[in-house]
């Protein structure tokens, strides 16, 4: 199920006696278990019938104890598992012990009084376990999966419009580049720009510099698009930026930015339908004139120049084949100059 599809069962009291919030991605999870905690019981209800365990601080004989208690004054009680990765249960192999025997019981035939979530995150729960079949049987499982580095900025945009806002794909693009894929991170950054702007204005790259603090001309994006039409002094412009902010600019995330541009810029040599390269690349239609002026730029064969060059200078960042005590501002500068000339 999807998270909408939970909200609204869940609007609905439409319950599951088990929900398993797994996966790699932990906003979704906490965010199905923020709307639970506020709104399966009323206030009156929650004093006797929510109650939050974590996992480092609890075992599953306490949970199924607690599962299987009827509520007070109310048709149903909430027990949130936080931090369920933590669970022995989630670590061990089944075994065939009493305590395993006790709980694999359960959720064969949980209470229909009691809604059992368990977040269960930064990973994936063992889909061949008994516990697991058990739950998809009679409850609601739904995987949390990471949003892909190229769908960020897609994810920003969506984000955006389902507040009421509207945001310029300049603006999602270089939030993407600078926020990485932290989706709450990325959503708190967003909730607080909101407060300072009405729904009818758009965001830009200028309310995101004086509201998020990324600098809208001396960024990786802006460094990509001088890049693309090799304009010498503004790439210069930027590195000296990135070498006298190395904290907010660095190496590593400057290279792994550059090396997936002009990973692109490659496979865009080898298009043979270039009108289907939006698709292809994995970038909004807004860009693809940046590619396509990169590729007039930079031919195949320097295009392979190029990524050999950063991933030389990705292990001489990192110590590997370097000589000397070079600073990441210097060798950013000499990467530069090769990349260009």
């Amino acid at each position: 199920m999807s998270v909408a599809n939970i909200i609204k069962d869940i609007k609905a009291r439409k319950f599951k006696p088990v929900y398993l919030l797994h996966g790699e991605e932990p906003y979704y999870i906490d965010q199905i278990i923020h709307y639970m905690e506020e709104n399966v019981l009323s206030d009156m209800e929650k004093g006797f019938n929510q109650t939050v365990l974590y996992g480092k601080d609890t075992d599953m004989a306490t949970i199924m104890n607690a599962a299987k208690r009827y509520p007070m004054m109310s048709d149903y009680q909430l027990i949130v598992v936080k931090e369920a990765q933590d669970l022995k249960w989630a670590k061990e192999a089944e075994g065939s012990s009493k305590e395993a025997e006790f709980v694999q019981s359960y959720f064969e035939k949980p209470l229909a009084s009691t809604i059992l979530v368990l977040g269960y995150k930064y990973a994936n729960f063992d889909k061949r376990k008994k516990i697991y079949k058990s739950i998809d049987k009679n409850g609601v499982i739904f995987q949390s999966d990471p949003v892909r580095d190229y769908k960020l900025a897609a994810w920003i945009e969506d984000f955006v419009k389902e507040k009421g806002y509207k945001i310029a794909p300049q603006a999602s693009a270089l939030m993407a580049e600078y926020l990485g894929a932290d989706l709450s991170k990325i959503a708190n950054e967003v909730e607080k720009l909101m407060l300072n702007i009405g729904k009818e204005v758009t965001i830009d790259t200028d309310l995101i510099q004086r509201n998020i603090g990324i600098s809208k001309e001396y960024n990786v994006f802006e460094l990509q698009k001088a890049l693309a039409v090799r304009n010498a002094l503004k790439c210069n412009q930027i590195i000296n930026y990135f070498a006298d902010n190395p904290k907010a600019n660095p190496m590593v995330m400057v290279m792994a930015n550059l090396n997936a541009y002009f990973s692109k810029i490659l496979k865009y040599h080898y298009l043979p339908n270039k009108a289907e390269a939006a698709k292809e690349l994995g970038v909004n239609p807004y860009f693809i004139k940046d590619y396509e002026t990169a590729a007039r730029s930079y031919s195949l064969n320097k295009t392979f120049d190029i990524i050999s060059l950063l991933r030389e200078y990705d292990l001489k960042s990192k110590g590997v084949d370097s000589t000397g005590n070079i600073s990441d501002g210097e060798l950013l500068k000499e990467l530069l100059f090769k990349m260009l000339h």
